[in-house]
Parts: structure tokens; C-alpha cells; sequence
């Protein structure tokens, strides 16, 4: 029996687009569907040498014309070059592997949210190392106030084409939407996550919370000077007792809604009159006159009780603040600067 009688018709149209030679060949791939792709690729990697009388045979089947050619050898291994000559990594990895696809698509968590999480200067420097087509692409997912305030990061030139291709962009192919976010999760986010140094702020203002207010402004300046980075963000999450006048009524009357009087009282022993009236007008009528008449007395307590009671609310107020239930001043003046 001859080889072309036990051939497959997809075994046959992959042994004629090898005997095309890559040029011609590379053209034709272009119009087949992704299962007839795979199906061509399959076919041709059961192929063996096929000897030229039977070439001619499968020729004339599909009543097409070739060149002369010597016998067809190693038909996978010329498909597989076919193939990596005339479509991408990405192309080819989605035709023999649809799978994969559902695999991405499946993903825990969309990209766009976590990118717009990114400081808006980080996204502009992936952007301006991208191609503007891209570019306009991942500004256009973007909630407009990210992709408003990452195209001010860019230079003019940049702004301008990315903003002309973002009001050209038509749809954009579902394969190269997961080779775009997938270049987002490796390259930008994987590396934010790497910078975030928050966990540091913390620990760092923690341990600076604990010193009195001398000791801490100046450790702050010798931090300055020695040019420590995201001083700013560290000072954002200082506090301490004698900070509560730069609360705002409102952040006061909640802070100590939720603190004991015996707290209250023992803080403000040998308090400044100030400060002790920015503390007492936050608390209601009844507990301001238990906390006043227990003041009267004059009792002896040792300094370091009242530094720990200080201490104590300082941390609540810290603590709320990183719940959202207000803004400490430090945060805010770090705002405004």
C-alpha cells in the first residue's frame, strides 16, 4: 500500500504546506482558524519521509501545481519552523495549548485594580518604556483619575501621541489583552510589591511614638540629616499626647468617647492648661466634672503612671486613625506639603 493511501487529509494539506517552502507557506497560515492550525500541526508530526512519487500523488489530489522537489524528511520539524517563522510565541502557545487561556483568564484578582493602586509616577515609567500603542491601551483601562494623573508624569511629546492613539483605539485582541496584563503583574506590580516599604513606616514610627516629644523631634532631625528615605510618611504616623490640640473637635470628642475616666484623669495629672482643655472639652458634662473634682484633689501619682496613661491614648489615637475614624496632624500637614 502506498504512503499517501494511509494519509490523513489534514496529514496530506500539512505535507503540501512543507513542500511550499516558508515564504509561500507562511502566507497561507495566515487564513486558517486556530483549530485547522492545530489540527495541521498534529497531522505533521506523525509525517515521515514521503518519498517524491507519492508527494506527486498528493499533488495531483488537490489538483494543484508544485515545483520539483525531492522527497518531504522531518515534516514536524519543518511545520514547527513554519510556524515560528510566521506567528509569534504567544500565537502558537495558544493554538496547541488553548488551555491556557482559560488558565489566565480564570486569574484571582483582575490587574487594572492593583495598577491603579500603583503610585501614578511608577505607571508612567513602565509606560514611557512601552510601545505608545500599548500605552494608550493601559491608560484606557484606568479609571480617569489614575490615567489623568500618570499622564502628567510623562513628558509632552509622550502625553500628546498617547492621547491621539487613546481616542483612535478600537478593540484590541483578546490574546494580546493577557500578554499585556501579564507583562503588568511580572514587571510593574511584582516590582511596586517589592518596593512597598509601609511595613517599615510602621515599625519605625512605632518605635518613635514611644519617646517623649524632645527625644523624638530630635531623632527625627538626625534622620534628616542623614537623608533617610520617606521621612515624610514617617512623620505622617507620628503621634503623641501632647499633639491633641491639633485634633480637630470632632476627632477629640471621638478619641475619647471610648477611654475610661480613670484613663482621662491620671493623663492629665501636672497637664498644661491648654492641653488639658482641648482633652476635657471633647468629654461629656458629667465626666468632665468627675474628671475636674478628682484633679482638685492634688494626689501625689508618679510621672511614669502619667507618661503611661499619655502614652495609652496617643496609641488609640493612632490606632483609630489607621481604622479611617480621622486623620492624625501629622498626616494631614504631610498632605499639604
Amino acid at each position: 500500500m502506498s504512503v499517501s493511501a494511509t494519509m490523513t487529509r489534514t496529514q496530506k494539506a500539512a505535507a503540501i504546506l512543507v513542500a511550499m517552502g516558508k515564504p509561500a507557506a507562511s502566507r497561507m497560515l495566515k487564513f486558517f482558524k486556530q483549530d485547522e492550525l492545530k489540527a495541521l500541526i498534529e497531522g505533521a508530526r506523525l509525517l515521515r519521509t514521503i518519498p517524491q512519487n507519492e508527494l506527486e500523488k498528493i499533488v495531483a489530489e488537490f489538483e494543484a501545481e508544485f515545483a520539483e522537489g525531492a522527497g518531504l524528511m522531518d515534516s514536524a520539524e519543518s511545520m514547527d519552523m513554519l510556524l515560528s517563522e510566521s506567528l509569534s510565541p504567544e500565537e502558537v502557545n495558544a493554538i496547541m495549548r488553548p488551555d491556557d487561556g482559560a488558565a489566565e483568564a480564570a486569574a484571582p484578582m483582575p490587574v487594572w485594580p492593583q495598577v491603579e493602586a500603583v503610585e501614578p509616577a511608577r505607571i508612567g515609567a513602565f509606560l514611557s518604556a512601552e510601545h505608545a500603542q500599548t500605552g494608550a491601551y493601559v491608560l484606557s483601562k484606568l479609571a480617569p483619575a489614575t490615567a489623568a494623573a500618570t499622564l502628567l508624569t510623562l513628558d509632552k511629546k509622550l502625553r500628546g501621541e498617547l492621547v491621539k492613539r487613546m481616542v483612535s483605539l478600537a478593540g484590541v485582541p483578546e490574546a494580546a489583552e493577557r500578554i499585556i496584563e501579564r507583562q503588568l503583574r511580572e514587571r510593574l506590580l511584582s516590582e511596586s510589591a517589592s518596593r512597598d516599604t509601609s511595613a517599615g513606616q510602621l515599625r519605625v514610627a512605632g518605635l518613635l511614638n514611644e519617646m517623649d516629644k524632645d527625644a523624638l523631634e530630635e531623632v527625627m532631625r538626625d534622620l534628616e540629616e542623614a537623608g533617610a528615605p520617606d521621612i515624610e510618611a514617617i512623620r505622617a504616623r507620628l503621634f503623641s499626647f501632647e499633639d491633641i490640640p491639633l485634633l480637630t473637635q470632632k476627632a477629640r470628642v471621638i478619641l475619647f468617647d471610648g477611654l475610661s475616666t480613670e484613663l482621662v484623669t491620671l493623663a492629665l495629672r501636672n497637664c498644661p492648661g491648654a492641653l488639658g482643655e482641648a482633652v476635657l472639652s471633647a468629654i461629656g458634662a458629667r465626666s468632665r466634672r468627675m474628671i475636674e473634682s478628682e484633679l482638685a484633689q492634688g494626689v501625689d501619682v508618679p510621672a511614669v503612671d502619667i507618661a503611661r496613661a499619655r502614652k495609652t491614648i496617643a496609641s488609640a489615637a493612632i490606632r483609630m486613625a489607621g481604622e479611617g475614624a480621622f486623620e492624625l496632624p501629622s498626616a494631614q500637614q504631610a498632605a499639604a506639603a
